[in-house]
């Protein structure tokens, strides 16, 4: 090389290109790192979305619940035995409310069948079967049987197990649990309700409350 011209030579090229190289893969890393982190973000704020929708649904269904009955076994010249149409399980309930997914707040009473199933890949579902109520009678072809809780004289109607179909709605899915409890009165003087998984006293529950999280 002559005095006065300037250059590099092949190992600090081979240093240069080595850096650039190190700094290009940590940006891509730093870069992949966020993208993950933001699509686990965006997963869980979705799964979460989902759940709230879910409940709101289950609140405008529970406050249009309506105090009716049911004639079980009426027919064929039995007059049927009258009982509170309601049910409540762990699992699910059974009740009538003004508020249905097809007709919102402007169509005639349903019989909603709110239950909880196995999920398709993993976890469990929320479902509601919707079936309009034209009556005590009408309604009686859903029971089979009734009951009187202990300590009380009002009869519970046993309703015929439900089962998902194709005009089954899912409110919601891919949750990690999903489980339903009810506020009863105490059967105790002077002692507050509590909450109870099973309705099994006098009349209808003073709350129902739905108990669901997203699977992780």
């Amino acid at each position: 090389m002559r005095r006065g011209e300037a250059g590099v030579t092949l190992i600090e090229l081979v240093v240069a290109v080595t850096l650039l190289s190190l700094l290009s893969l940590g940006m891509v890393m730093a870069l992949r790192v966020g993208l993950s982190a933001y699509g686990k973000t965006e997963s869980k704020l979705m799964d979460n979305r989902r759940v709230a929708g879910a409940q709101r649904i289950a609140q405008q269904e529970l406050e249009g619940m309506m105090p009716v009955f049911v004639l079980c076994g009426a027919g064929q010249g039995s007059p049927g035995t009258r009982a509170v149409l309601f049910q409540g399980a762990p699992d699910g309930m059974w009740m009538v409310s003004t508020f249905s997914l097809q007709q919102g707040w402007r169509g005639q009473p349903q019989i909603l069948q709110l239950f909880v199933i196995p999920g398709e890949e993993s976890g469990v579902r929320l479902v509601v079967n919707e079936i309009p109520y034209t009556g005590e009678r009408g309604a009686g072809q859903y029971c089979s049987g009734t009951f009187t809780p202990p300590g009380t004289i009002s009869r519970l109607a046993q309703f015929l197990p439900v089962a998902a179909s194709s005009t089954t709605f899912v409110l919601s899915d891919k949750l990690a649990f999903c489980r339903f409890a009810y506020y009863t009165p105490s059967t105790t003087l002077n002692e507050p309700p509590t909450w109870q998984p099973t309705w099994a006293a006098k009349g209808w529950p003073l709350a129902v409350r739905i108990e669901m999280a997203p699977a992780s």
